[in-house]
C-alpha cells in the first residue's frame, strides 16, 4: 500500500509516498480502507518533534511514527476473527490518537477502538472533519457550557474553532468568534453573533468580558484574558504550558476565575466512541457540519503540510486517498 512516510525531522520536504507493507487483520480487528485523513498542527509539530518535550512522546532523536495522521474515515475492507461490530463494507469513521497511522491507504485497529459509522449524508473528508473531539470535550466537559452563557472563541475559523462554533451555538451560548477578517463571514454564519478581526482589534481591551474564552489558537494567554473573564469564568486553551499546568490548579482552589487545558487524545477510547456517536446525532439535525478549507491528494501530503503551517487556514486540512473521498 502506499503510505507518507518520514524517518528524520524537518520541514514538509521530509515526507515521502512511499511503498509499505499493507497490515492483515488480527483476531477482534479490522482492516480499514483509509479514504480521507485529516492533517492537523499535531501532525505538523510530530513531524518537526517539537517541542522538544514532545519527543518522549514522537521519538526522541528520530520519528517514532514513520506515518503520521490520526483522523480518519474510510471503509471496512477485511475484518478478524470475532468481529461482531462491523462488518465487511461499513463506512467508518474514527480517531486512533495518540497515536499516528492514517495517511495510509490502509489501517488496522482493534474493533473497540474509537471508530463508528460514518454519518449518512457525509462524504468521507467530511466525515474525517469532524472526527476531533476537542472542541466537545473543552465546552461540554471543561467549561459546562450552557444556555445564555457568553463565549468567545480566539481562532474561530480554523478546524477546531469552527467545531467549537456550532457546538457553542448549539448549546445556546451567545458567541463571539475571533478570527482575520476575510473569515468573519464565515464564522458568522456558523453561528458568531458578533466577531472580532484580531488584525485590528484587541478582544482583551474592548471593555466585554465573557463567561468563557477558549483559546483554540493558543495565542492568548490566562493573564491577558483575566479581565476580559467574568466572575465566575473560565478560561481555556489547547496550548499546554508551563504556565497554564501551573494556573490550573491554583485557580482551581482560588478565585472566581479559573484557567484549564485538557488532552483530549489521550481520553479512552469508549469516551471517543460516544462522542462519534454523538457528533453523528448533530449531523443529521443540521446542528454540525463539517468546514474543509483545502483538500490535497495524498501524493501532495507535504503541500497539505505546508497550508496547515501557513496559518490563517479555514477549517480542516485533509487528504484524500481516492478520488472519489471528497
Amino acid at each position: 500500500m502506499k503510505a507518507a512516510v518520514h524517518h528524520r525531522y524537518g520541514r514538509p520536504d521530509v515526507l515521502a509516498l512511499a511503498e509499505v507493507p499493507t497490515p492483515a487483520p488480527e483476531a477482534g480487528e479490522v482492516l480499514v480502507r483509509v479514504r480521507a485523513a485529516v492533517v492537523g498542527i499535531v501532525d505538523s509539530l510530530a513531524r518537526r518533534g517539537s517541542p522538544v518535550y514532545a519527543r518522549s512522546h514522537f521519538g526522541l532523536l528520530r520519528p517514532r511514527f514513520a506515518v503520521l495522521g490520526c483522523d480518519f474515515a474510510g471503509q471496512v475492507e477485511a475484518t478478524g476473527a470475532a468481529v461482531s461490530r462491523f462488518a465487511v463494507g461499513d463506512d467508518v469513521f474514527g480517531t486512533i490518537a495518540p497515536r499516528f497511522g492514517t495517511h495510509a491507504e490502509y489501517l488496522c485497529l482493534p474493533e473497540h477502538a474509537a471508530i463508528a459509522p460514518k454519518p449518512a449524508g457525509l462524504s468521507y473528508a467530511g466525515a474525517a472533519a469532524l472526527v476531533d473531539g476537542t472542541a466537545l470535550c473543552f465546552l461540554r466537559d471543561k467549561a459546562r457550557l450552557a444556555r445564555g452563557q457568553t463565549i468567545l472563541i480566539n481562532g474561530a475559523s480554523g478546524s477546531v474553532g469552527t467545531s467549537a462554533v456550532q457546538l457553542a451555538r448549539h448549546f445556546g451560548a451567545v458567541v463571539t468568534g475571533v478570527c482575520s477578517g476575510p473569515s468573519a463571514g464565515l464564522v458568522r454564519d456558523l453561528g458568531a453573533t458578533a466577531v472580532v478581526d484580531y488584525t485590528t482589534a484587541d478582544f482583551t481591551r474592548a471593555g466585554q468580558a465573557y463567561d468563557v474564552i477558549f483559546d483554540v489558537a493558543g495565542t492568548s494567554s490566562f493573564g491577558h484574558c483575566r479581565t476580559a473573564l467574568n466572575q465566575p469564568g473560565i478560561y481555556l486553551t489547547t496550548a499546554p504550558s508551563p504556565a497554564i499546568m501551573l494556573q490550573m490548579p491554583w485557580t482551581s482552589r482560588f478565585g472566581r476565575r479559573k484557567a484549564a487545558v485538557a488532552f483530549t487524545g489521550l481520553r479512552p477510547a469508549a469516551d471517543k466512541r460516544d462522542d462519534l456517536a454523538y457528533v453523528s446525532e448533530l449531523v443529521a439535525t443540521a446542528a454540525l457540519r463539517p468546514v474543509i478549507g483545502a483538500s490535497y491528494p495524498l501524493a501532495r501530503i507535504a503541500d497539505a503540510h505546508r497550508r496547515v503551517e501557513a496559518g490563517h487556514k479555514r477549517g480542516s486540512i485533509v487528504v484524500t486517498m481516492t478520488d472519489d473521498s471528497a
